[in-house]
């Protein structure tokens, strides 16, 4: 097998279980589910099917990376699964994809934040350049947070991450309460799609996106004490413990507002609890759900700039992408990735928010899926090659992983996969380009394998 170089050691304290989990849950708890009961409303049980699909899906690709965690526990995971398995060039698409849907992740969190914050004030949620700007400010002062240090985007992730879990909690019990009071009438599917395949694909592949982020620890895994335990299990809990608070939250709002109220809501949440509570209680959950955007847009942000930097290290991307400031962030991978966030937004604005938030989950879900897709299938080669031992239960998992993953893929449809699969491929020149330049110059940090 070949040897694969980690980064260098990062200042700082090490991430224990707690934090590790933290990390994948704010990660996961962000725009999805405030959104998109407005997207899944019309599927009807199709949504509800689609949300057991995702959930069982995930929890499978869950498993296989916590294996691949234990048996690599070094390095960025979205690197090093696929090297370890098909090689450093295989490794940098993946990688390279990876830190795409990280930014465009980002883009899609600013548009959910501002998408939310309509419900207080109606303006922002008319298509128009003014709401793409103010996504666009969010994405910057959140970049500016993070090249303050580690620390503070630390303190602002565990923050959001218990105010977001105010609502979610919540709307579990406004429904239970309403359905035993007979405050609200039971619920129903009248008006919505019948049962299909083509429907349950559609809602896997949206609900999909609320459950991104599950393999947040295994990214920063050289920042983890004890990585080859902790990253494991603090995987799979962040996966199991979010995937059933979306089951039982966004399953219990779809099917208790009808289906004409929630399509013409910015913010499925906020309406949920105005028509049950009361105005006041909606407009504050608004504000909840959009700090809940903007917690995961922070830790995204953080993602984004630890990937190129990983590959840097490898010099598998310019050194200037390994550079960090005074407070140990990679300042010139923060400002490119949030560039290229920022134009996504404002090239795209013209949609509207609700359609924009739609394409962005698409495109971002299909190109995240690259990941989970080649890591179900290192898992594979590195069990065939000896380096994994597979049960049976194991097997299963990976199995299903894959399919799901390869299926939700063809879910998002044409445009968002070509979209992915287009700056996927914008890489190629510039690892070719690398690899060339590392033949013939002296390594950088002394990582020849990582090209080798």
């Amino acid at each position: 097998m070949t040897d694969l170089p980690t980064t260098h050691e990062r200042p700082g304290q090490k991430l224990g279980l707690l934090m590790c989990i933290a990390l994948g849950m704010g990660n996961m708890i962000g725009s999805g589910v405030f959104l998109l009961p407005r997207d899944l409303a019309p599927l009807g049980w199709n949504a509800v099917i689609g949300w057991g699909v995702s959930i069982a899906g995930t929890l499978c690709l869950a498993v296989v990376f916590a294996r691949l965690a234990k048996r690599l526990p070094e390095g960025c995971a979205a690197f090093t699964y696929a090297a370890s398995a098909f090689g450093p060039g295989t490794g940098f698409i993946v990688a390279w994809s990876y830190w795409i849907s990280c930014w465009t992740v980002v883009a899609t969190l600013a548009v959910a934040a501002i998408s939310n914050m309509s419900i207080l004030m109606p303006w922002l949620g008319e298509a128009g350049a003014a709401p793409a700007w103010i996504a666009i400010g969010c994405i910057w002062f959140f970049t500016l947070v993070n090249l303050a240090g580690v620390r503070r985007a630390g303190g602002a992730q565990l923050l959001t991450l218990g105010l977001k879990l105010i609502p979610v909690i919540g709307a579990v019990f406004v429904g239970v309460w309403a359905l035993g009071t007979g405050a609200a009438p039971p619920p129903t599917m009248a008006g919505t799609e019948p049962i299909s395949l083509s429907g349950v694909s559609s809602a896997a592949t949206l609900t999909l996106f609320a459950l991104l982020g599950f393999e947040s620890a295994c990214v920063v895994s050289d920042r983890v004490k004890d990585p080859e335990r902790t990253i494991p299990r603090a995987t799979v809990i962040a996966a199991a413990a979010t995937g059933l608070l979306y089951l039982l939250s966004c399953t219990t709002v779809t099917l208790m507002v009808p289906v004409e109220t929630l399509q013409q809501s910015n913010a499925a949440y906020a309406t949920f609890f105005s028509r049950l509570v009361s105005p006041a209680a909606g407009q504050v959950v608004a504000l909840f759900a959009a700090i809940a955007a903007l917690g995961a847009l922070n830790g995204f942000v953080l993602l984004q700039g630890d990937i190129p930097r990983d590959l840097a290290h490898r010099r598998l991307l310019p050194q200037a992408f390994a550079r960090d400031n005074k407070f140990a962030s990679p300042w010139i991978t923060q400002i490119v990735s949030s560039g290229l966030a920022s134009i996504i937004v404002y090239a795209n604005y013209s949609r509207g928010l609700a359609d924009l938030f739609a394409f962005m989950v698409k495109v971002t879900t299909s190109t995240a899926i690259i990941l989970y897709i080649v890591g179900a299938a290192a898992a594979f080669w590195l069990e065939r090659r000896g380096a994994i031992k597979m049960s049976t239960g194991f097997t299963a998992a990976t199995i299903i992983g894959f399919l799901y993953s390869a299926w939700a893929f063809y879910g998002a449809g044409l445009e968002a996969s070509l979209w992915s699969l287009v700056m996927t491929a914008a890489g190629l020149p510039i690892y070719f380009l690398m690899r060339r330049s590392a033949r013939t110059s002296t390594p950088f940090g002394g990582e020849e394998a990582a090209v080798a």
